[in-house]
């Protein structure tokens, strides 16, 4: 009859530490197996790197939009062009600033659109 784990468990808890040793050390003879420990998750950006090295690895952008500026019938006829958004929608976008317009693009993407804004009179940020 095979053990549970439960059963396991507590057969474990009662063993002390050199036992438990010997016994992976059996185990991962026996099936040909590492108990090795979990690897240390690795970090964004090395320990002390400049934030501007982390910025241009980053391969997605958002490109935001901070004000309409006076122009806002142009943000709006652009918003409309860079995205699939009706006029409504594209309004409620350029009123309610700040708001994104692109989410996870490239960097060329989020340039262009950047500038495509811009050049309607309004404030952009790329994140």
């Amino acid at each position: 009859m095979a053990l549970t784990q439960d059963e396991l468990l507590a057969e474990f808890e009662g063993m002390t530490l050199i036992q438990l040793s010997e016994f992976v050390k059996a185990f991962e003879e026996k099936f040909d197996v590492t108990a090795a420990a979990a690897a240390p998750v690795m970090m964004a950006g090395a320990p002390g790197a400049p934030a501007a090295e982390a910025a241009e690895e980053k391969d997605e952008f958002d490109v935001v939009l901070t004000g309409a500026g006076d122009k806002k019938i142009q943000v709006i006829k652009v918003v409309r062009e860079l995205t699939s958004l009706g006029l409504k929608e594209a309004k409620d976008l350029v009123d309610g600033t700040p708001k994104p317009v692109l989410e996870k693009v490239n960097k060329e993407a989020a340039e262009k659109a950047a500038e495509a804004l811009k050049g309607a009179g309004a404030s952009v940020e790329v994140k």
